[in-house]
C-alpha cells in the first residue's frame, strides 16, 4: 500500500519529529552527571574515559600525574591544591572536543620541545567554544596553545614560564595560530618568551592582561581586525610588538619601564593607536621605587613602514625617543598626543614635509617655549622637533664632536633666520599648550 503524505500529514510528521528531538536532548541534558574524582593513580584519565558528554568532573585536591586527552565535551573543575603534573614530554592536557571548560587547576611539567609545540594546555581545531579559566600554569614550555580552535576564551589564568632556558628557546605564555574569535583576558603572564604570541589569525581580543619579565608582552604577526586594550606591561624588552597586521584597534594600554619599545609598528596599516601610555623613568608615579631595573625606555613608539594609521591621545614620557618615524611611513595622522620629557621628542630622517595635526589640533610638546596670546590653547608658533643639526648628527654621528662649535651655532642661526633652509621633516602647526591626556592615576 502506498502512503501519500499530504501537506497536513507533513506538518504532523514535522511536529512529531521535533517533539522527539526535544525529548532526546532534554533527557541528554538532564542526564549530565557531576563526578567527584580522587587523586589516585590513573583516576583522572579513567574518569574522562567513563564520563558522558556534558558531565562535570570535580577533582579533589592532590597530585594527578600523567598526560591527558579530553576528547568529549566536559567541565573539568579543580579545587585549591589540585595539581595536574605531566611527565616532562609532550602536552600535559590536550583538548580535542568542543565546549570543554577547564577551571581551577594547577598544570605543570610539559615537554621542552618547540618543534612539537609542547604545552601545558593544548587546544586543537576541534575545541571550538571552549573556556580555560582561573588556572595556574607553571614550568611548561608553552602555557596555553590555541591551534586552529575558534571562539576560545582564556580568562584569569596565571602563567609562569620557564627561566632556565635562553629566551629564544623558551615558549610563550599564550600562543595562537589561526584561532579567530579568541578572547584572551585578565591573565597574568611572566617569564618565558612572549606573553601572547599570535600569528595568521583574525578577530581576536587581548584585553586587561598583565605582563612582566618577558621578551615581548604581546607579539602580533599577520593578524587582522583585532583589538589590544587595557593591558599592562612592565620590565619587558618590548611591550606591544605589532607586525604585518592591519585594522588593529590598540587603546588604553600601559607600558612602564619596558627596555626597548613601548609600541612597535612594523608594516601595520589602517589601525588606531589611542589613549595608551608609554613611560620610562621620566615620571615616577608608576615606577616601583624598590626596583633596581628602572631605566629609560629607548623608544616610546617606533614606526617602520606603517601607513594610514591614526595615533591620537597617547601619553609618551621619559623615553630616549618619543617617536622614531622611519622607512617610508605615509598618510598617518598624529594629534592629541603628549610628548613629555623625552630626551629626543621625535626622530625623523627624511626630506618629506609631514604635518602632525588634524583639524586645527596638534600635540603637546613639553619643550616647546611658545606663547598663547589669544588664549585658545594653541601655541602661536608652530613646532618642529628636528632641525638641520639633528639630521646632520643622525646621518653622521661623529658630528657630535662639533655640537657646541661655532659652525653648528651658525647653522642653527641661519635656519632660524631663513626657514627655506629647513630640509623637511615633522611639523606641528597647532601645538597644544596644555597636556590633552590625563592619566595621573593609573591602576597597574
Amino acid at each position: 500500500m502506498q502512503v501519500v503524505l499530504t501537506t497536513k500529514n507533513r506538518a504532523a510528521h514535522f511536529w512529531v519529529a521535533l517533539f522527539f528531538l526535544i525529548s532526546v536532548f532534554g533527557c541528554y541534558s538532564a542526564s549530565a552527571d557531576t563526578i567527584t574524582v580522587k587523586p589516585n593513580p590513573g583516576a583522572f584519565a579513567n574518569a574522562v574515559a567513563k564520563a558522558h558528554p556534558g558531565d562535570q568532573l570535580n577533582l579533589l585536591p592532590g597530585l594527578y600525574t600523567g598526560k591527558l586527552v579530553i576528547d568529549k565535551t566536559l567541565i573539568i573543575t579543580g579545587q585549591p591544591g589540585t595539581v595536574i603534573q605531566g611527565d616532562g614530554s609532550g602536552n600535559v592536557i590536550t583538548v580535542s572536543a568542543p565546549n570543554v571548560k577547564i577551571q581551577g587547576l594547577i598544570v605543570e611539567n610539559s615537554g621542552d620541545q618547540l618543534s612539537t609545540e609542547d604545552s601545558g594546555i593544548f587546544l586543537t581545531k576541534e575545541s571550538v567554544d571552549s573556556i580555560v579559566s582561573n588556572n595556574i600554569l607553571r614550568n611548561n614550555l608553552i602555557g596555553i596553545y590555541l591551534k586552529g580552535s575558534e571562539n576560545v576564551i582564556v580568562r584569569n589564568n596565571t602563567i609562569s614560564g620557564r627561566q632556565y632556558q635562553r629566551v629564544n628557546d623558551r615558549g610563550n605564555g599564550v600562543q595562537i595560530w589561526n584561532a579567530p574569535g579568541a578572547i584572551i583576558e585578565g591573565n597574568t603572564i611572566e617569564y618565558g618568551r612572549d606573553g601572547i604570541f599570535v600569528t595568521t589569525s583574525h578577530h581576536n581580543i587581548f584585553r586587561n592582561n598583565r605582563f612582566t619579565n618577558l621578551r615581548y608582552a604581546i607579539h602580533y604577526m599577520y593578524t587582522h581586525h583585532s583589538e589590544v586594550s587595557g593591558n599592562f606591561s612592565t620590565n619587558n624588552h618590548i611591550a606591544y610588538a605589532l607586525m604585518f597586521s592591519d585594522y588593529l584597534n590598540v587603546f588604553d594600554n600601559i607600558s612602564v619601564n619596558d627596555r626597548d619599545r613601548a609600541v612597535l609598528l612594523n608594516f601595520v596599516n589602517y589601525s588606531t593607536i589611542a589613549n595608551n601610555r608609554a613611560q620610562g623613568v621620566g615620571n615616577n608615579d608608576l615606577i616601583d621605587p624598590n626596583s633596581k631595573e628602572n631605566h629609560i625606555t629607548e623608544k616610546c613608539i617606533f614606526f617602520y613602514n606603517s601607513n594610514m594609521n591614526t595615533v591620537q591621545d597617547n601619553y609618551l614620557s621619559g623615553c630616549e625617543i618619543g617617536i622614531h618615524f622611519t622607512a617610508g611611513s605615509q598618510d598617518n595622522q598624529l594629534f592629541g598626543n603628549a610628548f613629555i620629557n623625552n630626551r629626543t621628542q621625535v626622530k625623523y630622517v627624511g626630506t618629506r614635509h609631514i604635518e602632525w595635526s588634524s583639524e586645527g589640533r596638534g600635540n603637546y610638546w613639553s619643550d616647546h617655549p611658545a606663547f598663547d596670546l589669544n588664549d585658545d590653547n594653541i601655541a602661536d608658533q608652530s613646532y618642529r622637533p628636528n632641525d638641520l643639526t639633528d639630521q646632520l648628527i643622525w646621518r653622521h654621528p661623529i658630528a657630535k664632536l662639533l655640537l657646541n662649535s661655532p659652525s653648528m651655532q651658525i647653522l642653527r642661526w641661519a635656519q632660524s633666520e631663513f626657514p627655506g633652509l629647513h630640509p623637511g621633516g615633522i611639523k606641528d602647526s597647532f601645538p597644544l599648550m596644555t597636556i590633552p591626556v590625563q592619566m595621573d592615576s593609573v591602576d597597574g
